[in-house]
């Protein structure tokens, strides 16, 4: 933690999956005592309900998609009321620290000389393995975790992908991100050695009512995503503990 006693405070806290009984206690007391909450599309909700009655809250969307607010303007915010003396909550979904923008709040508010805290919170490709009873690894057989992202700046799969890495077998692999790109993603698997049938399990709103896990096949899950509407965030993995059953 690094405070500037001449400013208000920034507090980069990681809301979860969605569900606030999965909030840490440190993430609901900021919270609850902040002047000002800077919140993602996917931490609003019953999470924003652990807000105290004096915070001003304020959306700064961001969703694949769909129109969002620019980084830069999301730093001057902060920056902006911190220096007004106010407890500053950005709040962002899952774990920020995983494709969550982090590093570019750190090096604005470390740049303007504003104190800040990192809260971590429930990265979502645990809350999805948990949520589908099974552990992302296990002893012999998929002794690596690998998170990937499935998008590039411009939303379609990164070109430089190391696909020996991907498409290794004996490897729970977590892609973010990835729905529209899956197909071809699947597809590159393949050809680079991943059987077909390698198990995979597709989480969809997460820790949410209306939550959705299919388990299912790579090859067949790259057949229902090739067409399939986008309408709430979601994660796929894939490898050895996915599990092949179709729901």
């Amino acid at each position: 933690m690094s405070v500037n006693s001449g400013s208000g405070f920034v507090s980069l806290v990681s809301s979860g999956p969605g569900d606030p009984e999965l909030l840490t206690i440190r993430a609901a007391a900021r919270l609850r005592d902040a002047d000002v909450i800077l919140y993602d599309d996917l931490s609003s909700g019953p999470i924003l309900d652990q807000a105290g009655p004096q915070a001003e809250l304020i959306a700064v969307g961001k969703r694949a998609g769909r129109p969002s607010a620019r980084q830069e303007h999301v730093n001057a915010l902060l920056i902006e009321h911190a220096r007004a003396g106010h407890r500053v909550v950005r709040l962002k979904s899952g774990d920020a620290g995983i494709f969550g923008r982090l590093e570019e709040e750190i090096i604005a508010l470390r740049e303007a000389g504003i104190g800040f805290e990192i809260v971590p919170g429930v990265p979502s490709a645990v809350a999805a393995a948990a949520a589908a009873q099974i552990p992302l690894t296990r002893r012999l057989t998929a002794r690596r975790l690998q998170f990937l992202t499935g998008a590039d700046v411009t939303g379609a799969l990164p070109a430089d992908i190391n696909w020996a890495a991907i498409a290794d077998p004996a490897v729970t692999t977590v892609v973010f991100m990835g729905q529209r790109s899956f197909p071809k993603l699947a597809q590159g698997l393949i050809d680079h050695g991943l059987p077909g049938d390698t198990p995979a399990l597709f989480a969809e709103a997460v820790s949410h009512p209306h939550q959705r896990l299919i388990r299912t096949t790579v090859e067949k899950l790259a057949a229902m995503l090739a067409d399939a509407p986008i309408s709430q965030p979601a994660l796929i993995l894939y490898g050895p503990l996915a599990h092949g059953k179709d729901d």
